[in-house]
């Protein structure tokens, strides 16, 4: 029998720690929660340390360590209360965990995903950010540790269960990226001017956060996802393309250069993914149902992206082909403005627009280090909150 494998869940009270938790439970032989870590929700911390019992939990927002360690207390919990990133990264590192669920939204999960890398662990990548804004560095110590990295997206996902091993090996000739579309496949420009925060988070198909789902609703989702696309598989921006899939069944397709394309479907739900990350080479139960096609409707559709509407998609394929640090403007102008967007800050279609003009008066430069990739970050940032306030004024 295989040893107990120990897991840490960064960002446990999110769509997708939530979706992680719900597999791991159904195999308490196999798996056994060690550490979750949360942003600051920590009641929502407490209740899944109270239903799950870690060694260690993690609130990252210091001022909420006083109520994590009374929690615990009061909960008759011997979990170690912990706060801070320092404490993600020490953790990731620490021989607390074997696995690591890396599901913290945005560029805060870069160094923890990083530390775990280094250290080797098997690293479940939810992540976007650390491929966009760190995607060479990151698989440089994936690389070098022997890390096991089985990305959690459903699209990436679907790639690496379509590949021997979960890699190209120069036998790939293209891969497809599969997208829904979003609430607004359809729809013109015109007809997107007066988008309200809640008619963007509303998606389709999938349960996710209110950053993701309005990314899917510009497409810039699927940007980011050819950025990462590019640095987990290794092929460059021209041998990634990407479809509009309205039913959210087939979750990405690989072209062989034999002619031959393999394709992974499923139902929109994210523990089919998260039990590959977890049991791979081998298969658990997830929970989810199997796929019957014709209960889904009988049909599959697909169609080209609309990128004169939604031009989010052809400003990520534009910053992977400038490389250096356009990724990482990319990936913080699109931050900022998103959460501009959702406080009501900014128009929906001023979204890929500041991004735009961001990618345009930044200069890139080359990124070898990580250092030079967080003060573009930062710069990025500046640029972003300067173009904010103009609108918001």
């Amino acid at each position: 029998m295989d040893a107990m494998q120990r897991i840490a869940v960064f960002g446990a009270t999110g769509s997708i720690g939530a979706s992680a938790l719900d597999v791991i439970a159904r195999h308490p032989d196999r798996y056994q929660v060690t550490v979750l870590a949360a942003g600051r929700q920590v009641d929502a911390l407490l209740a899944l340390c109270r239903q799950h019992r870690p060694a260690h939990a993690v609130i990252a927002d210091e001022s909420q360590y006083p109520a994590l360690k009374a929690g615990l207390a009061a909960a008759g919990l011997t979990t170690q209360a912990h706060a801070g990133m320092a404490a993600l990264d020490a953790l990731a590192q620490s021989d607390a965990c074997d696995t690591v669920v890396a599901a913290i939204v945005g560029a805060a999960g870069l160094s923890s995903t990083l530390a775990a890398a280094r250290a080797g662990k098997r690293l479940l990548l939810a992540n976007k950010e650390s491929l966009v804004l760190a995607g060479e560095l990151l698989m440089a110590e994936v690389a070098r540790s022997g890390s096991v990295l089985v990305p959690i997206d459903s699209e990436h996902n679907a790639i690496f269960q379509c590949l021997p091993d979960g890699r190209c090996n120069g036998q790939v000739e293209k891969i497809i990226l599969t997208a829904s579309g979003g609430p607004f496949r359809g729809y013109g420009r015109a007809q997107l001017a007066g988008i309200t925060p809640e008619q963007a988070i509303a998606h389709p198909k999938w349960s996710m956060g209110p950053k993701i789902s309005v990314d899917s609703a510009t497409l810039m989702n699927k940007g980011l996802e050819v950025i990462e696309a590019h640095h987990l598989f290794g092929l460059p921006g021209t041998q990634i393309d990407v479809l509009v899939h309205p039913q959210s069944l087939v979750h990405s397709l690989v072209n062989f250069r034999d002619g031959s394309t393999l394709a992974q479907l499923g139902l929109p739900d994210m523990r089919t993914t998260l039990a590959v990350g977890l049991a791979w080479p081998q298969r658990i139960t997830s929970g989810v149902a199997g796929l019957d096609l014709v209960a889904q409707g009988g049909r599959l559709d697909f169609e080209p992206p609309d990128t004169q509407t939604f031009p989010a998609l052809t400003l990520a394929y534009a910053a992977l082909a400038a490389g250096g640090t356009a990724p990482a403007y990319l990936n913080a102008l699109n931050e900022e403005a998103v959460s501009a967007f959702l406080q009501r800050r900014i128009a929906f279609l001023d979204i890929p627009a500041l991004v735009e003009a961001g990618l345009a008066a930044l200069p890139t430069t080359a990124a070898d280090s990580l250092e030079v990739l967080l003060e573009a970050d930062q710069a990025a940032r500046r640029y972003a909150h300067n173009a904010i306030n103009r609108l918001d004024s």
